[in-house]
């Protein structure tokens, strides 16, 4: 490493460079006395991977521009490009990323301190580009402005701790604990099963504190291996770049101790699958008070119009929650998964997939546990957000609340990617909120990973088929 590469932060004070005094207390702290590397310009992609570009610290500045091909969304999870009915598509024109400098975070696996950051993405006329999925949840943020609203949300992420998978034609297999024997399934809450990967666990919340992440909570989950990590309820951006940051956090976390950590929807075949539920409430901007509830602290009339309008278009919104082949198994009935099968309501009712939490007049919310920890987290916030501002826009009034279990079949849930994207591409209404634009380029992209998929010969084929059929 160069010398003119490793600045020190005292040096970078003595420059007095504005920027620098405007990073988080925690990345001041985890980098003080040591030397600075590099910063990482990054964006979200349509899977909700880091796209972007790293540099020395030297040359970064706020001000300055950087640029990426806009093409970076018109790949598919595998990386291959897919041809989309857009004028002059692989012309590759670039698009202008400018740093948001409230989203600067350490990088703490890192051998050198890391500074990373969010940036927006914008045309050349420094408006927002419409299919970058952070802006597409901003553009949901407005709406509800428009209106005098203020959605609020709490994500909570399921997750698997596995045994490194080098080869993909051999199943994903649970990791060994402090016991030396290979973790088992049905422990929920079991405080033993999460001091067995306590260092994983310790690594994350070390790696959480260095970036200026909050836990709420952790727990484990069914699954052998499974955690799940509540986080706390605020701004929807916010929230998104949150599980943006602790994804990637924690699959470097794992690593560091020789273990896989996946957000695979359905990683086992034997095992449950892995959500990521959405709490969600609407607060007044004037008064600051929840519209979900009424003057007496009942349910409102937005709070049905929310619920009546994620029962209808939910589904049709299911490939930005659920967005790969993998996603749907989850949803098996005979899968050994705790996930709902229904778009459902119902009070405190963990077998609908739209949950009304016990909770006082100022937090009513409403919980979707539909989405897949496998989404891309401002795309699955944004879709949910939609739904339920079309509800109270058109005044939608929901289904009776269930009652126990359900087998209402009004409400249910597409059993495939290929229904999914059926629903999805003659969903005008969601479209015209979420944007055509950008509705053409995710199905297209959707479309191609399964067709990518069906060309494959599954083990199962191999097994049962090879010389019985």
């Amino acid at each position: 490493m160069t010398s003119n590469r490793k600045l020190s932060l005292s040096l970078l004070e003595q420059q007095k460079p504005d920027w620098l005094a405007q990073l988080p207390e925690a990345f001041r702290t985890y980098c003080a006395g040591r030397e600075l590397d590099e910063v990482e310009c990054i964006v979200p992609d349509l899977a909700g991977m880091s796209r972007g570009k790293a540099m020395p610290l030297s040359k970064f500045s706020p001000a300055q521009s950087i640029y990426l091909p806009i093409s970076i969304f018109y790949q598919t999870i595998t990386g291959q490009d897919v041809q989309i009915d857009i004028t002059n598509q692989w012309a590759e024109r670039d698009v202008v990323l400018k740093p948001d400098m409230s989203t600067a975070r350490a990088a703490p696996w890192a051998q050198q301190p890391r500074l990373q950051i969010i940036h927006d993405m914008l045309d050349h006329r420094a408006k927002p580009i419409r299919i970058a999925p952070r802006n597409l949840l901003r553009h949901m943020i407005k709406l509800y402005a428009r209106q005098g609203w203020r959605p609020v949300v709490a994500p909570e992420l399921e997750f698997y701790l596995v045994q490194p998978n080098l080869d993909p034609n051999e199943p994903i297999q649970p990791p060994v604990s402090r016991t030396g024997r290979q973790g088992t399934a049905n422990q929920s809450y079991s405080m033993t099963a999460v001091d067995d990967y306590g260092p994983v666990i310790d690594t994350i919340y070390d790696y959480a504190r260095d970036a200026g992440l909050a836990i709420d909570t952790l727990i484990q989950e069914d699954g052998a291996g499974q955690v799940e990590i509540n986080l706390g309820h605020g701004d929807p951006v916010l929230l998104a770049d949150q599980v943006f940051y602790f994804k990637r956090l924690i699959r470097e976390a794992a690593l560091k101790h020789g273990v896989f950590a996946t957000f695979m929807a359905k990683p086992m075949r034997d095992q449950p699958g892995s959500a990521m539920h959405v709490h969600t409430s609407v607060v007044d901007i004037g008064s600051g008070k929840n519209i979900f509830s009424d003057k007496k602290g009942n349910s409102s009339k937005h709070f049905m119009h929310f619920i009546g309008g994620c029962q209808k278009y939910l589904p049709q919104a299911m490939p930005l929650m659920s967005p790969y082949v993998n996603s749907y198994r989850r949803f098996e009935i005979a899968s050994n998964s705790s996930a709902p099968t229904n778009f459902s309501w119902g009070y405190d009712n963990r077998a609908t997939g739209l949950r009304v939490p016990n909770a006082g007049p100022a937090d009513r919310r409403l919980e979707n546990r539909v989405v897949g920890v496998d989404s891309n987290p401002y795309l699955s916030i944004a879709a949910g957000l939609a739904c339920g501002y079309l509800g109270m826009m058109k005044n939608l009034k929901p289904g009776r609340p269930a009652a126990g279990e359900t087998d209402d079949n009004r409400y249910t849930i597409p059993t495939t990617l290929e229904q999914a994207l059926t629903l999805f591409d003659h969903a005008s209404d969601l479209q015209e909120v979420l944007g055509v634009d950008f509705c053409r380029v995710y199905s297209a992209v959707k479309r191609e990973e399964a067709r990518l998929y069906r060309r494959e010969i599954s083990p199962w084929e191999r097994e049962h088929l090879l010389l019985n059929a």
